[in-house]
Formats: structure tokens, C-alpha cells, sequence
């Protein structure tokens, strides 16, 4: 099996002197095969438009066809995993029309494409430079205004061979360019007298071999799982039926719920259901990826822990769990009945219930939804059943929270408002049954390291104290700091806890509202808050750091203003920044009036940084304060998968003279 750049992920997240390289010498080859087929000159392309010379046309389909033969054949004969090694473009038919009417205008206003205009430049062609800087300026204005534009010309998807077999796709696309040569041999013929070699043993031979291989491609299997090019561990469709006769290839909801509970090491639950479903009611710690994007998300977790997936029913994860585990993925498996089985048996209220519960069981499911729902203890049901309204699904989902909705749920018992604005502005007005948690109170010196979040364990005395449950919903309501909210949630994620969410606007907002508002303390009886074992999974310190400083894959993001950053300024043993870190000072993640910035532009900003949703990044500022709003914003806010918290940050990195310094 061969391994690609793009499978090893070394073209976008870890380039390598071997990309490089190949990427070169493939451009080199690719511009001089272009010149020597008079692809230089504007005028020999433009010829094609009026049947003088039809070279770009020859071209043309010889490249496609040797593409598209060659890949199908290594992929047949299991030279290529075209499910993990092969980047497969997404279909967007609108965009795609609408851009391929643009170039071919382009094409015959200009006679360049980029391509031939660049080996246009090379020969020292100036209307090839002309029609480059319109290119650039072209990408520039659709990058501008590409929020403008998106989603309106269609959906995006992967559809292969316009959903024909690919073999047989290949046939008639071979047939079609077999025509196509004889045609462009007869047009110039009559155009010009050309056409060497129309009726020439090599046009037949050539293409009868075309033809020969597009058999070939027909024949051999294009699918993987029974053929030479199944991946390595892939289920035969043999071993497909006999799973399924055994019960092997679906999780009952018990069974799915005792393991989020436990936190079973390498379990991945993922929702196939729309955005707007999933946002409505998931099951807890599960993570919404679309179909079609299911096989890039789960590329970097084959066989590395259980794959549970889900949807309403069961049909559509039946067919993702054969599609991957033809792919070769061995712990794949679908949820029995779906989510609304998981809703029936493991959420539904006992005693609404048709048959009663035996004890033990009737506790499983008072724990079970305890820590789904987040309603220790009530009969609520969820997504708004009459029965009860339960706390929407926010915490790792939605991260902040609405003034409307706290406005509706500020006096359940299950629901805990932490007010981190300071004292004195909470004794004045807060919101009501509000307690008072100043952030700099979960911070001490830890291993000689000052002002660094304290242990778990500490935490959860601190919250215990509180009265505060795991089953609780937190709403953390903060002044003009969003950093000062984050911080908390840093330590809400430490213990572990599930839901939890920052209020949008914060008090400000609030009061501005006319909400209910007083100034009186709350009753609170102390709970025995045990943390979560195992939560904090994000937080790393100054070795961990260090040994990632020779992995150009892993992206470290300084949160700290840029004059700290550069050493211009500096309040601590050394001025500087970590070698190879990037800049991003986490007052740009904010508006003037303190409150994040659009969604849209936070994606744009962090997309240019970072290259995909699973590159490592590290996270730091000075005492991790303002890095805990920047991990918040990427991973609550905008879905990043793999992001780790130095909470030490430069107070920890300067002072250590072994350690690396940049200015």
C-alpha cells in the first residue's frame, strides 16, 4: 500500500523538504511538458476556438485520461487506499458551473489559463503577465466576498462519477476521449492540412491500449471490500453479514450510556444528523459530523477505540458503519434504535414508565439522566416534552448563552449562576440566586509555579463548597473580562464538569434588559463535589511544550499582547517569545464593547493560523489568564479538536535558562 502526502498529511499540516521537492520537480516537468506542446504562446492556444489548431484539446484529454486511468488501476490492484490517501474534491455543481463559465470566458478572452500563463511568464510573454495579475486580483475580490456568496450556489458534497460506477464512468469517458482525438485530427486536417496522424497506426494503437485499460478498470473491483484493493483489515461482505447475524455491529444505549459515564478511553460517539438537529438535543459528549465529511473526521481515529455512530433512526448509520468498516475500520459500530432509543431507554423518566423498575435499575436510569440531562433528580424529559423542560444542551455545543434563556431558567435548582465580576459590583446588583467566585481564587502556586489553576481535587472542595453538583447546569456571567468567565470554565473542564455555558453580554447586558436583578446571598447547602477522573486531557507543561518545538505540525499561539511578544516589553525573567510561536493577542478575538467577535470572523482569523480543525496547538500567554479566552474560542466556540492549555505560560518558560527564547 502506498502512502500519499496527502494520507501521511504532510501537503497543508506538516509539509516536508519531500513535498517540497516532489512538488517542484512535478511543477518543472508539468510547465516543460506545456512549452515543448506550444502552450507559450497565446496564440497557438486561442488557435483551438477556431478549429486551426486543436493541441489544447489533445492535451487536454491525454492528461485526463492518463489521470484517471492510472489512479483507477493503482486503486484497483490496492496500490492506493482512495477511502484515506487520495484527496476526493468536494462536488459544489453550482460554484463549479459558474466557475468554469468564468474561465472558459477567461480562456477565450485571454487565450492563458494559470497554468499556461504562468509557463507563458517564464517565456517572457507580457499578456500572460497581464492575465496573472488578473488572476490574482480575481481570487483576491472572490475571497472578499466569499461570505457573500457561500451557500448560494448550492450544497457541498462527494459525489464521484456524477454517482456512476467509476468504472463504468471511466469506459465511456476513455470512449469519449478516443473520439475526441480523431476528431481533433480530422478538424485540423481540413482546417489546415494538418492531422498528421489521423489514420496512423499509432492513433489506433494508441488508442486501442486507452480502451484496453478502461476495460481493465471496469473489470477490477473499484469498491474495497472483497477485492485487491481493500485496506488492510477491511470486512468482507462475508464478514459484513455474519456481524450483523451476531449482534456485533450495533451498541445498546446502556451500554453506550455506562461507557460516557465511565469515560472509556478512545470512545467517539458521532451524530450524522443535520446541525440544526443536533444543536436542538444530542446525546451528551457526542460530536456532530455530516455524512459526507465523516471519513476526513475520523481518518487520524481508525482503530484507535470504539466508533459509536448515531442518527433518529438506525439507517443511515447502517450504512456508514459498512462503508468504513469496508475501509477497514474494525470498532465501528451504530446505536440500536437510535437516538430515540437512547432517549427511551436510558432517559426516560421512571415513573413514566410503562413497567416498573426494579431498584437497581431504576437507579441506573435516575444516574443516567442525572448526567445527560443535567436534571438530578426531576422527571424532565427532553427538547421540551410537556412533561418538563429540560436544560438545552449547551456547554460544549452552544457556549454562550442567552439572556432569554437564563431569563427562563435562573430559578430551576438544577441551574447554578457563578458571578465573576468583582465583589463589590455583585453586592451592589446581581443576578438573582447568583454566587459570588472571584477567578483568581482557583489559582495558587503549584510545583513553584505561580498563579496556575489548582488541582482538580481542589477545585472540586472549592465548587462542593458552593453546592454545586456534576449534574448542574453553570452559567458563568461575567463584567467587561471574558477572560475572567473562561477562567472559570477552564476549571469547570478540569473537574470535569458537562454542561456549562458563559452568558452572552454578561451582567451588562443583563441589567440592560430590565431582567430580574437583587442583592441579597443565596442559601447554599455544600455538596461532596468529586471530580471526574481523567477530564483535564488539555492542559501541558513546559516539557510538553518543549519536545513539540522540532513538530512543525503542532501550531503554539501566544496570547499575549504583541509588544510582550516581541520583547519589546517584558514584566518577567526573560523578554521574548517560543520558538517558532505565532502572535495572536487575545484582544482580537474581542469587539470594543468586550464581547467575541462574529462568527465569521473568528474562523477567518484562526483559519489563516491554524491549518485544520485536528492541528495541534498549544495555547499560552503570561499566566495562561488570557490564553484560557483563546482556548475557549477555539475549541468551544469554533470546534477545534486537538488544542492543549499551557497554563504556565511565559511566567513558567522565562525564568528556565535550558529553555529556548526568541525575539
Amino acid at each position: 500500500m502506498i502512502n500519499t502526502f496527502y494520507g501521511t498529511d504532510q501537503l497543508v499540516a506538516a509539509p516536508s523538504a519531500a513535498t517540497f521537492l516532489a512538488a517542484m520537480l512535478i511543477g518543472l516537468v508539468f510547465g516543460f511538458a506545456l512549452e515543448q506542446a506550444g502552450f507559450g504562446s497565446s496564440r497557438k492556444l486561442a488557435a483551438i476556438f477556431y478549429f486551426r489548431d486543436m493541441t489544447v484539446l489533445k492535451v487536454m484529454f491525454s492528461a485526463l485520461i492518463t489521470a484517471m486511468l492510472g489512479l483507477s488501476l493503482v486503486v484497483a490492484l490496492g496500490g492506493v487506499d482512495l477511502g484515506s490517501q487520495v484527496y476526493v474534491l468536494p462536488t459544489l455543481y453550482g460554484a463549479q458551473i459558474v466557475g468554469g463559465l468564468v474561465f472558459g470566458v477567461g480562456f477565450v478572452l485571454s487565450g492563458w489559463c494559470p497554468g499556461t500563463g504562468a509557463v507563458g511568464l517564464a517565456s517572457g510573454k507580457l499578456d500572460a503577465l497581464v492575465f496573472l495579475v488578473g488572476v490574482v486580483l480575481g481570487a483576491i475580490v472572490y475571497n472578499e466576498t466569499y461570505g457573500w456568496t457561500a451557500g448560494l450556489l448550492g450544497e457541498e458534497g462527494v459525489l464521484m462519477a456524477f454517482g456512476l460506477p467509476r468504472g463504468l464512468f471511466a469506459l465511456l469517458f476513455t470512449l469519449a476521449a478516443v473520439g475526441a482525438f480523431y476528431f481533433a485530427e480530422w478538424v485540423e486536417r481540413k482546417a489546415g492540412g494538418c492531422g498528421k496522424y489521423l489514420n496512423t497506426p499509432f492513433l489506433r494503437a494508441f488508442c486501442i491500449l486507452l480502451v484496453i485499460a478502461a476495460v481493465a478498470v471496469l473489470i477490477l473491483p473499484s469498491e474495497p471490500g472483497g477485492g485487491p484493493m481493500a485496506s488492510a483489515g477491511a470486512w468482507s461482505e462475508q464478514a459484513l453479514l455474519e456481524a450483523v447475524e451476531t449482534a456485533e455491529d450495533h451498541v445498546e444505549p446502556e451500554e453506550l450510556a455506562d461507557a460516557l459515564m465511565q469515560n472509556e478511553q478512545g470512545l467517539v460517539v458521532v451524530d450524522v444528523r443535520t446541525p440544526g438537529e443536533y444543536r436542538a438535543f444530542h446525546i451528551a459528549g457526542a460530536v456532530n459530523v455530516p455524512l459526507p465529511e465523516l471519513i476526513d473526521y475520523l481518518a487520524p481515529l481508525k482503530n484507535q477505540g470504539r466508533i459509536v455512530l448515531y442518527s433518529n433512526g438506525m439507517t443511515h448509520p447502517a450504512q456508514a458503519r459498512d462503508a468504513l468498516a469496508r475501509l477497514g475500520y474494525t470498532e465501528v459500530f451504530m446505536l440500536t434504535d437510535g437516538l430515540q432509543g437512547f432517549l427511551d431507554r436510558c432517559l426516560m423518566p421512571v415513573s413514566l414508565r410503562r413497567e416498573p423498575l426494579a431498584e437497581p435499575q431504576a437507579a441506573r436510569v435516575r444516574a443516567w439522566r442525572a448526567f445527560f440531562l443535567a436534571a438530578e433528580g426531576s422527571d424532565a424529559t427532553p427538547a421540551g416534552d410537556a412533561a418538563g423542560a429540560v436544560v438545552e444542551p449547551t456547554g460544549k455545543a452552544s457556549p454562550l448563552l442567552k439572556t432569554a434563556w437564563l431569563a427562563e431558567n435562573f430559578d430551576r435548582p438544577d441551574v447554578k449562576i457563578i458571578d465573576v465580576r468583582d465583589q463589590a459590583l455583585y453586592n451592589t446588583s446581581h443576578v438573582p440566586g447568583s454566587l459570588a467566585l472571584h477567578p483568581e481564587s482557583l489559582r495558587g502556586v503549584v510545583g513553584g509555579v505561580p498563579s496556575v489553576l489548582l488541582p482538580a481535587e481542589m477545585l472540586a472542595a472549592q465548587l462542593g463548597l458552593m453546592g454545586l453538583t456534576p449534574a448542574d447546569m453553570v452559567v458563568i456571567v461575567p463584567g467587561d473580562k471574558l477572560r475572567d468567565a473562561t477562567l472559570v470554565g477552564m476549571a469547570l473542564d478540569r473537574v470535569g464538569q458537562k454542561q456549562w455555558g458563559i452568558l452572552e453580554g454578561g451582567f451588562d447586558q443583563w441589567a440592560a434588559e430590565k431582567r430580574p436583578v437583587d442583592n441579597t446571598l443565596p442559601a447554599v447547602a455544600a455538596t461532596d463535589y468529586q471530580a471526574r477522573s481523567g477530564a483535564d486531557d488539555f492542559t501541558v507543561d513546559h516539557q510538553a511544550v518543549l519536545a513539540t518545538l522540532g513538530d512543525k505540525r503542532t501550531v503554539i499561539i501566544d496570547a499575549r499582547p504583541a509588544p510582550y511578544f516581541t520583547g519589546e516589553k517584558s514584566d518577567e525573567a526573560r523578554a521574548g517569545h517560543i520558538p517558532g510561536a505565532v502572535n495572536r493577542p487575545f484582544s482580537e478575538d474581542l469587539r470594543d464593547d468586550g464581547q467575541p467577535k462574529s462568527l465569521p470572523e473568528l474562523t477567518g482569523a484562526y483559519e489563516a493560523i491554524v491549518p485544520s480543525k485536528d492541528t495541534p496547538v498549544i495555547v499560552h500567554c503570561r499566566t495562561g489568564h488570557q490564553a484560557s479566552q483563546t482556548y475557549f474560542v477555539l475549541r468551544h466556540v469554533l470546534g477545534y479538536r486537538n488544542v492543549k492549555w499551557y497554563d504556565g505560560g511565559w511566567t513558567d518558560w522565562a525564568p528556565r535558562p535550558e529553555l529556548p527564547v526568541e525575539k
